[in-house]
């Protein structure tokens, strides 16, 4: 049969983000050409940010099994069993090219979604954490990137009344046209039943609820699927705005409404919103979804289906109901002054039929929009591209000559306090005082204070509501942490996927929590061009290596791809590959936690893992601040993982700290060992006297070398002779007695020659003080 000539123009097709061979597909499945809302369905559905066409053959080899997990990918977010029947629900998701074109409102509502993906499940939202890319913060155009997105964040978290508790922000100029902001929210499941997605029920209601549909955030999955460009800023209306007391009222309903048993499935509206929500629930149960828009509530006139379907209006559900309960449902939405109707039914057919004025508007194959969509496998390069290999080839001799008085015409004093003074290293308090992070009372370490956020759980669950608080259950609680350092992946993308989950673990670790799950959010190139597609591969395959060394199945997460940002000529060029793990750990006892700030004068200090001697391939100044700093250069290695160690030394930190022995924790990461220990005096205002060893290496190795498998701890001399003991036996050799806390300055020796003498109000004042001295330019 021969078809009439294409409705669209090859413009139009290519507007909607569709390929010519695409559309060509789009046509044979439906065995004609589509109209301009099935177009639009398809266009969005058929996007990266929907389908992940060009990454879901990668995703299929991360491990998503474990004795913990009771929901892995494929819904709306995971969930992990804490035991004691405290079950968890966790998720990343990114909004970065949003937040690039509108930053408040991009951010605001990317918060607003990933809680919706949580309380959809039938969880309390109970956490929220941000990762978060910008460029150099002297650049006027990135502070105000800067300040819109955070301002964003606080917003939205504040008013639903959710704390912020913890994060990362990092800046470099590769984000300085493309910032990454990843939102991870957790919360505590309150229903009997884990809320699914998939519908069933032939004659089922289909429920519309929440905020009313208009034109805003029309198109955003596929705008989130394409790179930016000079002319994106005309793309506002593709960002969406979020009300986040409707959400909190959302929230409230939502979860009575799933105590009733009444609703079969739920799905919340986020990328494409009514085409998404109706493919996915009819795709996941074998269903069809017939659904009318004249009963959609409308936020503005003259709308036409094409509208409807892709608007991303916020703060909106979808709900199949048990026929004859739907006014049960209603009555309760009703209660908190949300919208809710009747907007269509479940039917037995697999399609999704869009009615509209009295006639089919849509009417396309659920699988065909949701489940059999393209999927692209490009050829992986032979051989690591250029730039890698050029990197590879700088060796560290090439550094300034490092004498006991300095390097580069600085001491060693002026190096360490300018590192403190990097903004990716210094105080991020200028970001989480604008955040609620108490709110809820159960936040247990406060941001800044310690490697990993720890909530307390027992609050919420439901399972120990009868519990008294001596029941060990009502200590319960769960550490949260986001890591990735993106030079790292940049440079070598196995090895530095592979340390972001290291690292991410090593910072629960360090709260005394278990690992146990990640959430991640891959933010990419493009995947078409060769380099874009070796970094995503390669980083996929170290982080299903990593994940199943550390026992910490992938539960779900996200992946954004197409992030580029304009280079001083005007030609696009990539972000760093930003592959950022979202982990959880269990914390047995919340009250035996401990911060990174040493606590107590006299406290012995350890290094455990590798000794401050250590160098290559573990310890590294590939991809280092330090190398950065002085030459300007991300060149290099960056350090390889040693698993087994790592895992010794995390086991014997939380032991530690399960054991009461150890005061405070912290891995040594960015900056090095100096750094870490800065960190540790800032963060408890109290010197230290260290000894570190070169024996013939470079001096400034022991100080900035970065690395995994590294943690500082503080133990009171009472324990000492008895904690050597454990440590001797448990990591034979791998553990250092560097020092002592003592006065009011970090004092460093290295063979003997004091090298470093700061005092702590100095290390403070450079590090606490960076950011806001930027920001008020």
């Amino acid at each position: 049969m021969t078809l009439p000539a294409a409705p669209f123009s090859a413009a139009e097709i290519q507007s909607e983000g569709i390929k010519p061979q695409e559309y060509d597909e789009i046509v044979r499945r439906l065995g004609r050409h589509p109209n301009k809302a099935e177009l639009g369905m398809f266009g969005v559905m058929w996007s990266e940010h929907c389908c992940y066409k060009n990454s879901r053959p990668l995703l299929k080899n991360f491990p998503t099994e474990g004795k913990r997990v009771l929901v892995g990918p494929g819904e709306n977010a995971g969930v992990v069993d804490l035991g004691d029947g405290i079950r968890l629900a966790f998720k990343i998701e990114s909004h970065n090219h949003p937040s690039a074109v509108e930053p408040f409102q991009g951010a605001a509502t990317g918060v607003g979604g990933i809680l919706r993906d949580i309380f959809t499940m039938g969880a309390r939202p109970i956490a929220v954490l941000n990762s978060l890319r910008f460029g150099s913060l002297d650049d006027a155009k990135t502070r105000r990137l800067f300040s819109g997105v955070v301002a964003g964040i606080s917003h939205y978290g504040n008013c639903v009344g959710v704390p912020t508790v913890g994060g990362e922000v990092y800046f470099d100029r590769a984000y300085s046209g493309n910032p990454l902001v990843n939102a991870m929210a957790l919360g505590l499941m309150e229903t009997p039943e884990i809320v699914k997605s998939g519908a069933k029920g032939i004659g089922n209601p289909v429920l519309y609820v929440g905020s009313t549909t208009g034109r805003d955030g029309m198109g955003g999955a596929s705008f989130a699927s394409a790179e930016l460009s000079a002319e994106s800023i005309d793309d506002r209306p593709a960002v969406q705005v979020g009300d986040p007391f409707l959400e909190k009222s959302l929230i409230e309903a939502c979860l009575e409404a799933f105590k009733t048993g009444a609703v079969v499935a739920a799905q919340d509206m986020g990328a494409a919103g009514l085409t998404c929500s109706t493919a996915e629930m009819a795709a996941k149960g074998g269903v069809g979804i017939l659904l009318d828009l004249d009963k959609i509530p409308a936020r503005e006139t003259g709308m036409v289906p094409y509208e409807y379907l892709l608007s991303e209006s916020q703060e909106r559900m979808l709900f199949v109901a048990e026929k004859g309960r739907e006014q049960e449902l209603i009555d309760i939405f009703h209660k908190w002054e949300l919208q809710a109707v009747v907007a269509g039914e479940v039917i037995a057919e697999s399609i999704v039929r869009i009615m509209f004025k009295g006639e089919v508007a849509a009417e396309v194959p659920a699988t065909a929009l949701s489940d059999d969509t393209p999927i692209y496998e490009h050829k992986l390069m032979e051989t690591p591209p250029d730039y890698a290999q050029e990197a590879w080839a700088w060796k560290p001799e090439s550094l300034p000559e490092a004498t006991y008085e300095g390097v580069h015409g600085m001491t060693w004093n002026q190096v360490l306090l300018k590192l403190l003074d990097t903004p990716t290293i210094a105080s991020k308090r200028w970001v989480y005082r604008q955040y609620d992070h108490q709110v809820q009372n159960n936040t247990v370490t406060f941001p800044g204070g310690a490697d990993a956020a720890v909530i307390r759980v027992r609050a919420l669950a439901t399972a120990t509501d009868k519990a008294t608080f001596s029941h060990p259950a009502t200590m319960r609680g769960v550490a949260a942490t986001t890591d990735c350092n993106p030079r790292y992946v940049y440079l070598n993308p196995y090895e530095g996927a592979k340390m972001a989950v290291a690292e991410a673990a090593r910072n629960l670790s360090c709260v005394g929590a278990k690992p146990i799950a990640v959430t991640d959010n891959l933010n990419f190139g493009s995947p078409e061009k060769p380099i874009g597609y070796w970094q995503l591969a390669n980083a996929c395959t170290g982080i299903s290596e990593a994940c199943r060394e550390f026992d910490t199945p992938v539960t779900g997460g996200n992946v954004s791809l197409y992030n580029e940002t304009l280079d001083d000529k005007g030609v696009p060029t990539p972000i760093y590959p930003t592959p950022v793990i979202g982990m959880v750990g269990i914390v047995e006892d919340i009250r035996k936690t401990v911060g990174q700030g040493f606590k107590t004068l006299g406290d012995r200090i350890y290094l455990l893992g590798y000794s401050s001697d250590a160098h290559g391939p573990a310890i590294s100044f590939g991809g280092s601040e330090y190398l950065m700093m002085i030459q300007q250069l991300v060149a290099g290695q960056p350090p390889v993982v040693d698993f087994v160690l790592e895992r010794s030394v995390q086991q014997v930190c939380r032991d530690g700290i399960r054991r009461g022995v150890i005061q405070s924790a912290h891995d040594s990461s960015e900056g090095g060992l100096a750094v870490a220990l800065s960190e540790c005096c800032i963060g408890g205002n109290l010197g230290a006297s260290v000894e570190l060893v070169s024996s013939g290496h470079c001096l400034d190795y022991a100080l900035f070398a970065e690395g995994g498998a590294r943690i500082i701890v503080s133990v009171s001399p009472s324990h000492q002779a008895d904690w050597e003991t454990h440590l001797e036996s448990q990591l034979q050799g791998h553990w250092e007695l560097i020092g002592t806390v003592q006065g009011d300055a970090l004092q460093i020796n290295i063979q003997e020659h004091q090298v470093i003498n700061t005092t702590v109000n100095e290390m403070t004042q450079a590090w606490s003080e960076a950011i806001d001295r930027r920001m008020a330019v």
